[in-house]
Formats: C-alpha cells, structure tokens, sequence
C-alpha cells in the first residue's frame, strides 16, 4: 500500500473535492464531483445535503483508490443551515451562505441582543448569510418544520455525520453560525437565551484538528473503517492552514471571485462596527480577522465578459500594463454586488470615475486590478487597526495567476505576496488536518512546516508607491459621494 495518505474533502457550493496528499506535501489525486444549486425565489440559495453526501463519498473512495489513508480533514461552505429531526432524517433543504432572504431576522437579531453586545460576543454583526437569522426565518415562515428540528449542523458536518455518524462542530466554522462565544470558543447561552434558540440543538464544538469520529462506512473498500476524520474548518480558515498563514505577521490574501484578507490574531479581538469578521482559526488556540470583498476577480470576469469575451485574459492584463499606476486619473469602485468589508451595504453599486478620450479598453483594464487592490488594502487598513503587523502575506485565487495583479497588490498593500506550491486551497489545508487527527504530524505547526512550500515572491514595486497612495485616497471618496447620488430602492 505505501506510505500514508492524508485526504482533505472540501464541500463546495458547486461540488465537493477531494484531495490525497502525501505526508511531505506532495498531492497525489484529485477529484471532484458536482452537484446542483437551488434558486426557488429569488435571492434564495439552497441545496440537498444528501447530494453533498454522495459527492463526498464518491470523490474519497476516487482519491483513496490504492492508498494506505492516515486521516481525513474536512472543509466547507461556511454559514449553510442543515436541520435534523430526532430520527435524523434531513427536514428541508439547506439555506446556503449566499441566501439573502434573512434581512428582518438580522434586524431582530441585534434588537434582540443590541448590536454592540453581539459584536462583543461573536465578533460580528448579523448578516443574512449567517447561520442564527436562518433559525428565525424558520421559525416565522415554516412553524411546521422548525417544531420538528432536533439538531442543527453546517454543510461539512453533514457528510462528517454521514461518513462518521459523529455529530461534532469545529470552532472556526462555529464562528459563521452567530451563535458562538467567539472569545471563550463555545456556544454563547446569552446568544441562544436571548434568541431563545435550545442548547441541545447544537453539537459540541472541537479544535480543527481534534479527531472528530472514525470512518464507520463507504461504498468499496478504499478507506478502513476507523480512519480518524478531524473536526476540520470552514473554507476559509482551512485555506489559511493550506498555505500556512496560521500564525501572527502572515497575511492570507486571496483573489478569488470575492477578495479576502485574513489575519491570525494571538488573541480575540473585533472591530467595534465588525467591518471585518472576527472567528476562531483553524490553528487552536489562534483566532482571525478578515476582511471581505464580493467582486475581485469577478470584477475582471464581469469586464472580461461584457467588453472582451473573445480575448484571452492574458492579452486583456497586457494591455493593461501599457498604462501607468493609476491609468491618469481613472477609478474603478468594484462594487458590482454590493459590499461587505468595509461597507456593509447590499446596495452599493461599482463606477468607473476620470474617464477621458485617451482611456482605451487597456485603461479600464488597469483601472479594475487597481480598483480591486484598493478594496483589499481597506480591509488590511481595518484589520492593522486591530493591530495585526504583516510582514507578508500568501496569495491564492485565480486572480494571482497575472503577475501585474500581484505587482499592483503587493504595491498597494506594501506588502510582499508569497506564492505556495499548492493552489488546492481549502481542501488542501484540510488534508493537513486530518494528517494531525491521523498522527501523522504533532500539531498544525508541524503539518505547515513540513508540507507548505513557498515558490515565488512578487515585492511591491516602490516606484508605483507615492501614485497608489493618494489613488487610494480618492478611491476612499467615491463610496460616500455616489451613495448621495444612488438610485432609490
């Protein structure tokens, strides 16, 4: 059989992967196995479990083929509601991260508890893709089904529960749920006294790494029963754990369809008006801050699609890089599906501002990497206020694939960025977990040093700095002088 395998299964929003890694890092298989979204009304998101649950065994039996397996790490979706009954049978459909009709529960959330004690509890304010106002909206509008719910649980736990018949919740993916005493890392009974929401519904909370249950089943017999499979981490922190942005002084930046900077704090601390999130890392004893932006390479793709379909991306960045830092004077405001950091408003709206006769397709190509950057250094200026010093950060995304975005945002930010080895992400940073829950690694530390490589590094460009500096600062104007200007409703 081998060496050890350690396998991460990530339960995406459309589809789960899975990964094999060897104990120094090396991934050996792939695979992923989709499944479909469902949009009942508009503004809804919501998905069967039990597709999630197929999916997941079949790409683990796919990856585990041949292989001797040590552990197993989850990752997922954060924020989903998935309900139980007492026989453990699934009451209705799963209510996803990106479901939005929840915004008059979030409003009885923070009457309820006073938006400043709930910050303090949970580090952030209520959002309607949470876990908590989900809860309410069952209460008001599907009495029937939330009198039957007997245990509550978020997507990865889900098939943890299906591979394991474990019911275990870890602290990072915890934080998403509003119902965490983020501080002391567990359920907050102030939070749940005042929403009136049971105690037993929920499951107990574990360290990522902390072995959670043991493979019990699975169609074939690639993966032994009693395979240890860890409590693992929303997709977020066990991304950060996937290129080793696990301690203070590493950024994880990631240009994704939406933009994040997350930072490891020491300690527990908030922003007052929870501009950016505050949550348990995945590293125990390790919390993070991060900031959200919704459309950074989906500002690209938003560009690419409607001005440029037939050009490759690759010629559309070299266009932009015949223009200067700051395209003489013009701005990109990325807000093409509202923001969350550092404005939470669902209605923001994007700009282009300063266009001219000379700006051609390759200026509002630059305008967009820089525009996006500007939204990333708000979220790095917020979280250095909590008083994160970074000293890099490790970029990820498919957006870190042009080097003249990296240049812009290691300029913009002043930061060095760090490509890994690995751009699995989160279903690579589980892998690790399940190596610690499998006794493959001591701690998270180990399985970081031991399986996350560096491979390049892009500097910020020093010249570019003075015109990137005060391009920030009227960047910063734009958000309040169109918001005078927006469209009601």
């Amino acid at each position: 059989m081998g060496s050890p395998t350690l396998v991460g299964i990530d339960v995406g929003t459309t589809g789960v992967k899975a990964l094999a890694l060897s104990p120094d890092g090396e991934v050996l298989a792939t695979a992923t196995h989709g499944y479909p979204l469902s949009t009942p009304r508009p503004g809804w998101a919501e998905q069967d479990p039990g597709d999630w649950l197929r999916a997941a065994e079949s790409a683990l039996a796919e990856v585990s083929a041949g292989r001797e397996i040590a552990g197993i790490g989850l990752s997922g979706q954060m924020h989903g509601l998935v309900v139980l009954d007492e026989t453990g049978r699934v009451i209705r459909p799963a209510i996803l991260w990106n479901d939005q009709r929840t915004a008059l529960e979030c409003a009885e959330i923070e009457e309820r508890i006073g938006l400043e004690r709930l910050i303090e509890l949970t580090g952030n304010r209520a959002l309607p893709g949470f876990t908590a106002p989900k809860l309410l909206w069952l209460r008001r509008h599907e009495p029937e089904a939330y009198a039957r719910i007997a245990r509550v649980m978020l997507p990865k736990d889900y098939v943890r529960l299906g591979l394991t018949g474990e019911w275990a919740i870890d602290a990072s993916d915890a934080s998403g749920t509003l119902l965490l005493d983020v501080a002391r890392r567990d359920w907050s009974a102030e939070v749940l006294d005042a929403l009136e929401l049971p105690r037993d519904w929920l499951p107990p909370v574990l360290e990522s790494p902390a072995v959670s249950g043991r493979v019990t089943k699975l169609p074939g017999d690639n993966v032994p029963t009693g395979v240890p499979v860890a409590a693992g981490g929303g997709d977020q922190p066990a991304a950060a754990v996937g290129v080793g942005a696990t301690r203070p002084g590493t950024l994880s930046v990631v240009l994704g369809t939406s933009g994040v900077v997350l930072a490891p704090l020491p300690a527990y601390a908030h922003d007052a008006e929870a501009r950016v999130h505050a949550f348990c890392h995945a590293r125990p004893d390790t919390w993070q801050a991060m900031g959200v932006m919704l459309s950074a390479a989906g500002s690209l793709q938003w560009l690419h699609d409607t001005l440029a379909k037939d050009v490759p991306f690759d010629a559309l960045v070299a266009e932009a890089a015949a223009w200067p830092p700051d395209a003489e004077g013009l701005l990109f405001l990325p807000y093409l599906a509202g923001e969350r950091t550092p404005h939470a408003d669902p209605d923001a709206r994007g700009a282009f501002v300063g266009l001219e006769l000379r700006h051609d397709r390759g200026a509002l190509v630059r305008a967009v990497l820089e525009g996006v950057a500007f939204g990333l250094a708000d979220s790095l200026d917020l979280l250095r206020a909590l008083g994160v010093e970074a000293a890099r950060a490790r970029i990820s995304g498919g957006g870190a694939r042009s080097r003249l975005w990296l240049e812009i945002v290691a300029s913009v930010l002043g930061v060095p960025l760090e490509l890994t080895e690995s751009e699995e992400g989160s279903a690579f940073g589980a892998a690790l977990l399940g190596g610690v829950a499998g006794g493959v690694f001591r701690d998270v530390d180990e399985a970081v040093a031991r399986c996350v490589r560096v491979t390049s590094t892009v500097e910020p460009n020093t010249a570019w700095s003075d015109a990137y500096r005060e391009a920030h600062e009227r960047y910063r104007a734009l958000y309040p002088a169109l918001r005078a200007v927006r469209v009601p409703g």
